[in-house]
């Protein structure tokens, strides 16, 4: 008799899972939070689920940004464009990941390959979310900093992220089109033959491709949630789990009818949407991510706090997304 196949979840770690906004960002703080992390998604291998990871890098693109220009400023350095430093966090961040988890799992006595790939996600350059900034990246300013900040860059786009407090610089943030992800085939194979795969970091690269075939990077960071769905989709993934630093979704955030949100339908979920129940570039495209995986034949999405994932995965906690019924 055939073994029951494992089940593949596609994980997205947030960027802010690594860097809190109280946090300077050093190595030491960022490689803690990781290791952290790492714990919980041995925790899931040792339950037997396979994994994609995929992470964000909002904080961490940000900063790096931030290293180029005053490198530009001060030494003459030539600033490298965006697209490029999503690539160095992917490159940063995998690596970190990579260490922590297979560290962990030797920890185990579990004999798994885990692997960080540079992972390109193809945008339309026709896409209208090119032409507004909407997606917040870097450090959250005071509006002290926020005003000085202006002044050296007027030509920015700010927000306040209410729930947080601060204000962040805005970028454009366009949708992964339909064949999504350009190195999924690898990915597929990989996870086919056991390894654990960190992919998709910080979005993925954004690449638009001129006539065709060639790969053009481009100023922009597509949001990790999104890139998720498609990754999880594209792969066949059962389940997308998206962690995050609250434990669910909530309608009527902040406020005295506040209500958790458990398991709801992918209907429901638009409806809220629609209503503007979730925050633009925090919760919204969380939600957003689990209808499009659900709608697209996902078993089920899953909104929830890193430490309560097997619980949330046994639908004790978080927020669970399912397919219409028919």
């Amino acid at each position: 008799m055939k073994p029951k196949r494992k089940e593949l979840l596609v994980v997205a770690l947030g960027g802010n899972a690594f860097l809190r906004s109280d946090e300077k960002g050093t190595f030491e703080s960022q490689n803690k939070h990781i290791r952290d992390a790492s714990r919980h998604l041995a925790d899931l291998i040792e339950e037997g689920y396979r994994l994609v990871v995929t992470h964000g890098n909002g904080p961490q693109i940000g900063d790096t940004l931030l290293r180029h220009e005053a490198g530009q400023k001060m030494f003459s350095i030539p600033a490298l464009p965006m697209d490029v430093c999503v690539a160095e966090t992917q490159g940063s961040i995998g690596y970190m990941i990579q260490q922590a988890l297979r560290s962990e799992l030797k920890r185990r006595k579990l004999n798994r390959v885990v692997l960080s790939m540079l992972t390109r996600v193809i945008v339309d350059k026709r896409d209208k979310e090119l032409k507004k900034p909407t997606k917040p990246i870097g450090p959250f300013y005071s509006m002290e900093e926020l005003k000085e900040f202006q002044n050296r860059h007027p030509d920015y786009q700010f927000a306040q992220d209410k729930a947080r407090g601060g204000w962040r610089r805005l970028v454009v943030s366009p949708n992964p089109m339909r064949i999504g992800i350009a190195e999924q085939s690898a990915i597929k194979m990989l996870v086919e033959s056991g390894c654990t795969v960190i992919a998709c970091g910080g979005g993925g690269i954004p690449v638009v491709e001129e006539a065709g075939w060639r790969g053009v990077g481009i100023e922009a960071v597509v949001d990790k949630d999104l890139a998720s769905e498609r990754l999880a989709t594209l792969i066949k993934a059962d389940r997308l789990v998206i962690l995050t630093d609250v434990d669910a979704a909530y309608i009527n955030f902040g406020k005295s009818s506040q209500k958790q949100l458990d398991k709801i339908f992918a209907k429901e979920a638009k409806r809220y949407l629609k209503e503007g129940q979730f925050s633009a570039g925090s919760m919204e495209p969380k939600v957003l991510a689990g209808i499009r995986f659900v709608e697209n034949q996902g078993e089920s999405a899953i909104i929830c706090e890193l430490s309560k994932v097997i619980g949330a995965l046994q639908g004790r906690s978080g927020t669970t997304i399912l397919p219409d019924k028919s």
